[in-house]
């Protein structure tokens, strides 16, 4: 690390602690030429994730885009914006994890349809009809069926799709 003051490459560490709740270290150095006190941060350097599209052409991944999906399957419902925020960051981080520097966009949708499902079912019906791309209502119901069939509790609306 070269000193801001004097261009000196000779430094010491006198403090170094966690910072940006984690993901940096904060360290406290100062300069063995000029006695200068300065700070530095050291983040992890991560590669850009890109995202193949169903028609092979890549592009790179857009947290905004993830928001943005989800908030239109949402909308409407008693879906709180922190929730969409945390299921986004909770998507991306998942993908990040997984190391990932490729993906396919059909994994990035099912991650989505897996936190829509525990969220609310009417926002992953709405995700699943644009990603699945349904083509008549028999897909929709046959959805909502499935959908029905893994619900673990009685919301008392099975009567509407008999």
């Amino acid at each position: 690390m070269r000193c801001p003051k004097c261009g000196s490459s000779q430094d010491k560490v006198i403090d170094s602690r966690e910072a940006r709740e984690g993901q940096a270290i904060r360290r406290r150095r100062e300069c063995m030429r000029c006695n200068f006190r300065f700070t530095t941060y050291e983040i992890v350097e991560r590669e850009e994730l890109r995202v193949v599209k169903r028609n092979g052409a890549p592009q790179n991944f857009d947290r905004e885009k993830l928001r943005s999906g989800l908030r239109k399957a949402c909308e409407k419902r008693p879906v709180k914006m922190e929730q969409i925020d945390q299921m986004a960051d909770d998507i991306a981080n998942e993908l990040e994890e997984e190391g990932y520097r490729e993906i396919p966009s059909t994994v990035i949708g099912a991650k989505v349809m897996r936190h829509l499902e525990a969220v609310d079912h009417v926002a992953y019906v709405r995700y699943a009809s644009v990603y699945r791309q349904f083509e008549d209502v028999g897909e929709f119901i046959d959805e909502i069926k499935g959908l029905d069939s893994r619900r673990t509790r009685d919301t008392g609306q099975e009567e509407l799709f008999r």
